[in-house]
């Protein structure tokens, strides 16, 4: 199912805003994807990977990772086509929070966003083109794999990684993007390096249940 842009959002209102405005309507009883993606617009690419990506540095129970990086491999894999309207199918759409539980997230979330986007303006916009969009879908489909595996310390930094590209082209700051960048590398490193161990782990059991 396409997302098609809620033309009655504020073009102009930042993110920040519009979450905070869902998540604070007592009209509703539960907030679905479905909402936040007509919610949030013609950004509603760039919104939704802020909100799959950004919860995942926050302390989270355990497997909420893997349920924020189903949605997000779906996005990425769009934007690493190039696409502009994200599609999304209608199972992970209807998927909805009770309101509460939502606002309680915003909430946490909306401080550190708020002093991001007062940092963010138009610059270094050779990062923030539609070869460097694909070319950042790249990147963020392996670092939303890496998220939705159970690997130990693979979701805060990939997480990170990914809310600073999506701020980063919303906003067209290549300031951003390239925070991204080095965060995406310090990721990869990370996670290598606790594969690697897990790998020597393994083959270290083996040897000592087997005799090898």
């Amino acid at each position: 199912m396409t997302i098609e842009a809620d033309e009655r959002a504020d073009s102009d209102a930042r993110l920040s805003v519009l979450l905070l405005s869902l998540a604070e309507d007592p009209a509703r009883a539960r907030v679905s994807i479905g909402d936040l993606a007509q919610h949030f617009g013609g950004r509603a690419f760039g919104a939704l990977l802020v909100v799959f990506a950004a919860p995942n540095v926050l302390p989270l129970p355990p497997g909420t990772s893997s349920i924020l990086g189903l949605p997000l491999l779906y996005l990425t894999f769009q934007m690493m086509l190039g696409r502009r309207i994200p599609w999304l199918p209608g199972w992970i759409l209807a998927r909805s929070f009770e309101r509460g539980q939502f606002l309680g997230v915003v909430q946490r979330l909306v401080p550190w966003l708020r002093r991001a986007e007062a940092l963010l303006r138009p610059r270094v916009q050779v990062l923030t083109g539609r070869t460097a969009e694909c070319l950042l879908g790249v990147l963020s489909t392996l670092l939303a794999v890496i998220l939705f595996l159970p690997i130990p310390l693979g979701n805060n930094l990939p997480g990170l990684a990914i809310t600073l590209f999506a701020l980063g082209l919303v906003e067209r700051d290549g300031a951003a993007i390239a925070a991204g960048l080095a965060t995406s590398f310090a990721a990869l490193a990370v996670v290598s390096g606790v594969v690697y161990g897990m790998l020597l782990a393994g083959l270290y059991l083996l040897q000592r249940l087997f005799g090898l």
